[in-house]
């Protein structure tokens, strides 16, 4: 008689998934599968293999050296694109667990949200969006989806599942994620860096505890931990409550009082928003140098296949603040200057 086969550790996983998880999470053993189909894993399921391969990847990398709002601070202590991603991973990671949705897959697109973001923070964002430079405006979500599909493993693409592309692609914009998880990550994602600016602000002394909105301070705290507390409990609870990812309404008015407020105060209107002129300037005289000089890029963006903008734009965006600045002293600034 044949003993019955052993299952594998993935498939331990999944049941166990099928046993704990909510109605409405996506389950691993049903997801909509890659683009180029893969035998399954042993050991993982297909949304830890998506975690694994962002985590590996050199985009995820290069953020470790790309700004999230302040450009060269003087410091340890301020965020980088890098640091922002694994605080939104964390964020993400608690929500789901207490709502018995899948970490793995809410993981994953944390990890892998902001791939394609320029370097310079959003400013990047708003320099590659000149028309005068590309015929559509840049959008670092599409470019993330870019990254993972086309760019990554020597343009061969991540080969990732459906569910972690669509939650990367729609992590901000208009469109919500076709998974709980994916939304998720898209409101965690405004939880951590409205939270995080706020304390890097307070760092650069650009603003005190005291200025934050009184409402603000009254509901959601004067001081990081508290907020993130407040706002994670409340989002767990309403979303219980609906049956749907979402912020009370009260708690999510008091949150979009304080992301206008940076933007008013920080953003907007502070020491560093002229920094960031500067690096729209680094960004704008880069691009427009590499159309007039396709061959200065390194090689795996001379295709001829895709039109030059295209790839000028890939190469770009991919650069993390030190490497922009190097090539920029590099082209523009006379050897002399530069020794000085």
């Amino acid at each position: 008689m044949t003993a019955p086969r052993r299952m594998s550790h993935r498939e331990e996983i999944e049941r166990l998934e099928q046993e704990w998880l909510s109605p409405l999470a996506q389950l691993s053993a049903e997801s909509r599968g890659r683009e180029r189909e893969e035998d399954p894993d042993p050991l993982r399921t297909c949304y830890m293999r998506d975690r694994d391969r962002i985590i590996h990847s050199k985009s995820f990398r290069r953020l470790k050296h790309k700004t999230q709002v302040f450009l060269s601070p003087e410091g340890d202590h301020y965020r980088t694109r890098l640091t922002h991603t694994l605080e939104v991973s964390q964020i993400s990671r608690t929500i789901a667990r207490c709502l018995h949705l899948n970490e793995d897959l809410t993981e994953a697109i944390a990890l892998g949200h902001d791939l394609g973001h320029t370097p310079f923070g959003h400013v990047g964002e708003e320099a590659l969006s000149d028309p005068e430079l590309m015929p559509v405006p840049f959008r670092h979500n599409q470019q993330s989806l870019r990254v993972v599909e086309k760019l990554e493993y020597d343009r061969r693409g991540l080969n990732l599942t459906w569910e972690v592309r669509d939650g990367i692609l729609n992590h901000t914009g208009p469109v919500a994620p076709a998974t709980q998880e994916g939304r998720i990550v898209k409101t965690a994602d405004r939880i951590a860096y409205v939270n995080h600016d706020v304390d890097d602000a307070i760092r650069a002394r650009i603003i005190s505890g005291d200025d934050l909105p009184r409402r603000v301070r009254d509901t959601l705290g004067v001081y990081y931990s508290k907020r993130i507390d407040t706002l994670v409990k409340d989002i767990i609870a309403e979303s219980e409550r609906a049956g749907d990812i979402a912020l009370s309404p009260p708690v999510d008015e008091v949150l979009h009082d304080l992301r206008n407020f940076l933007f008013e105060r920080v953003y907007i209107g502070s020491q560093a928003k002229q920094e960031q002129d500067k690096a729209m300037n680094v960004l704008k005289a880069l691009f427009r140098f590499y159309l007039e000089h396709p061959e200065e890029m390194t090689e795996e963006f001379h295709d001829e296949g895709e039109e030059l903008w295209v790839r000028v734009c890939d190469y770009v965006a991919g650069m993390t603040d030190g490497y922009a600045l190097k090539k920029y002293e590099e082209y523009f600034l006379p050897l002399a200057w530069a020794e000085y």
